[in-house]
């Protein structure tokens, strides 16, 4: 852009405009009542924290470290993140004001913007909104199966309908390892049958292979089928756990099917992990994703806690809305509308506005200097029910159904409320 030139929006954020905030805020004021109707309380976390929350419970390894966090260095050289999601800040709340000396478990709830560093597109922002919804302090596996069938209501109850729940168990600190050794030994075996990608997350991080499959190139995705897969050396203790969480989502009719391949990106996932997958055939796929992460808040410095949460895209939530053809809802109606002759005391439609405004009901004029029939295609565009015509000497009230009525101007505040 050149000096004096106009300032756009950085590349990967986008606005959300009047015309859609309509649509935005039915899908963020369903997902706020069933969080409340479930018990999960809404918290509010620092867009920044300190970069080692993110490095010791994401993983070094993974791509959100490696590649996507925006880190910088304040003025007294400490380097903060801008958070890349929800889970691991609630967390370190959660530890820092003594919920786990709460009632457990601490059920909360956000609703906020989140940062990545990569490469824009459909469905896919360098900065979005996230819902991060998360069970801390008990380790039951029925409050896995409660998350996921909140999220599944949540669709429900907007109409999404093209989606499929991917259910698995990536094990835990007792079992994993062994398994690595099997996967680590198979893909040293079959590294010439990979891709480049694929082998450097081999040699770092050895479970994430299986993470984000559907964007890796086709022999590779074939070859990965063949790997050895978690389910089969699952503990006796995560095969009990696993039972439950598939015994209690067949009890709420939530639907769902076992992906032995299925992993989370992030390092502090164990046991139950699931993804719900909308109708976009690309990366993006993945409207909100979830685990268990019993071991996150050991990371950050506090005692074994389990805790168990998902993450869901509101960006991605709307373009699945879209799928389904939902793409607006009934925009708020102004309920009554001032059109002034240029003689009109703008006085008394001031002392008006406010009166109206007082009693809760939704009021404008005109603030453009139209024309009266332009000031009457405004009061329609806005979806005003009453018109106020007002001149000198009087009023005229026009309500949608009814004969136009002649009013004083002493008595338009009583006529109009009455």
């Amino acid at each position: 852009m050149s000096k004096g030139g106009r300032i756009e929006r950085p590349r990967g954020t986008h606005d959300v405009m009047p015309d859609e905030q309509p649509l935005w805020r039915r899908v963020t004021s369903e997902l706020e009542r069933l969080c409340g109707l479930y018990g999960y309380r809404p918290i509010t976390t620092p867009v920044f924290e300190d970069t080692a929350l993110f490095e010791r419970t994401s993983g070094a390894g993974s791509d959100v470290v490696q590649k996507e966090m925006y880190t910088f260095s304040d003025r007294s050289d400490r380097s903060l993140t801008l958070r890349p999601e929800g889970t691991a800040p609630i967390c370190r709340a959660y530890l820092e004001h003594g919920l786990g000396r709460e009632p457990q478990p601490a059920k909360l709830f956000t609703i906020a913007s989140m940062y990545r560093y990569s490469a824009p597109g459909r469905g896919r922002y360098r900065e979005h909104w996230q819902a991060s919804v998360e069970a801390i302090g008990s380790d039951d596996p029925s409050v896995d199966a409660e998350l996921i069938q909140l999220y599944d209501a949540l669709l429900g109850r907007l109409g999404v309908t093209h989606y499929e729940l991917e259910l698995n168990s990536i094990g835990c600190r007792e079992c994993r390892p062994a398994y690595l050794e099997r996967l680590c030994a198979w893909l040293s075996e079959n590294a010439p049958r990979l891709d480049e990608p694929t082998r450097e997350k081999a040699a770092t991080s050895p479970l994430r292979v299986f993470d984000n499959l559907q964007a890796k190139p086709d022999f590779v995705r074939a070859a990965l089928g063949e790997a050895p897969t978690i389910g089969e050396s699952l503990c006796e203790a995560c095969t009990e756990r696993f039972a439950v969480v598939r015994r209690d989502l067949d009890a709420a009719g939530v639907g769902y099917t076992i992906v032995p391949t299925l992993v989370r990106g992030l390092d502090y996932y164990s046991r139950t992990t699931w993804e719900f997958v909308g109708p976009l055939e690309n990366e993006n796929a993945t409207i909100s994703g979830g685990g268990r992460y019993d071991y996150l808040v050991e990371e950050i410095g506090g005692p074994q806690t389990p805790g168990v949460g998902f993450g869901a895209g509101i960006e991605r939530l709307l373009l699945a809305l879209e799928e389904e053809g939902v793409t607006e809802v009934a925009k708020p109606a102004i309920e009554v509308f001032f059109a002034v002759e240029p003689d009109a005391p703008r006085e008394l439609v001031a002392a008006w506005l406010a009166g109206l405004r007082d009693r809760g009901i939704s009021a404008d004029t005109d603030y453009a200097a139209r024309s009266l029939k332009g000031q009457l295609t405004q009061a329609a565009r806005l979806g005003a029910t009453t018109t106020v015509v007002v001149t000198a000497d009087g009023a005229t009230l026009r309500r949608t159904g009814s004969a136009d009525e002649q009013v004083a101007l002493d008595d338009v505040l009583a006529r109009v409320t009455g």
